[in-house]
């Protein structure tokens, strides 16, 4: 019998509002600091507009408004956190990104019902790493097209 391995999964953790979130570091190209946004027209309220990266133009979604959280300003800690999924890029608004962190598979719980409303959706699950609770965000979900109106190209299969 061959014994299973449990696997170490690496995590960027970011910020919003009082609550840590994690996403893989595989979905994650980069975390840059919040540029001039162009508006787009006709998008939900929750996608910003679009930046220029490195020559790349990027949508840029706000995931407070994604939860369905109150915005707020831009601050030095404000971070726009650049993922690719389903070979599309997308920059998401966090308060900011606080660090990288490994862990195992099997240390991940499913999400609790009292994670919130709207971003319960989202979630894939929650770890706890001593006295932090972190939720790990579904980024297929939150970057689900068919919700964001204005986005071009499919993260669908």
């Amino acid at each position: 019998m061959v014994e299973e391995m449990t696997a170490d999964l690496k995590l960027i953790v970011f910020q919003l509002k009082e609550k840590e979130y994690a996403i893989p570091v595989s979905q994650v190209l980069s975390i840059e600091k919040v540029e001039h946004i162009t508006r787009v027209p006709g998008t939900a309220n929750y996608v910003k507009g679009v930046i220029n990266l490195r020559g790349i133009v990027t949508p840029i979604i706000n995931l407070r408004s994604r939860f369905d959280l109150e915005e707020e300003g831009y601050n030095d800690h404000t971070r726009v956190i650049i993922v690719a999924v389903n070979d599309m890029e997308v920059g998401l608004i966090v308060d900011s990104a606080n660090d990288v962190i490994d862990i195992s598979e099997d240390s991940i719980e499913p999400s609790p019902e009292v994670v919130g409303n709207v971003e319960a959706d989202y979630v894939l699950g929650v770890t706890k790493i001593e006295k932090r609770l972190l939720i790990l965000i579904d980024l297929e979900k939150v970057l689900n097209v068919d919700d964001i109106p204005g986005l071009s190209g499919s993260i669908e299969e």
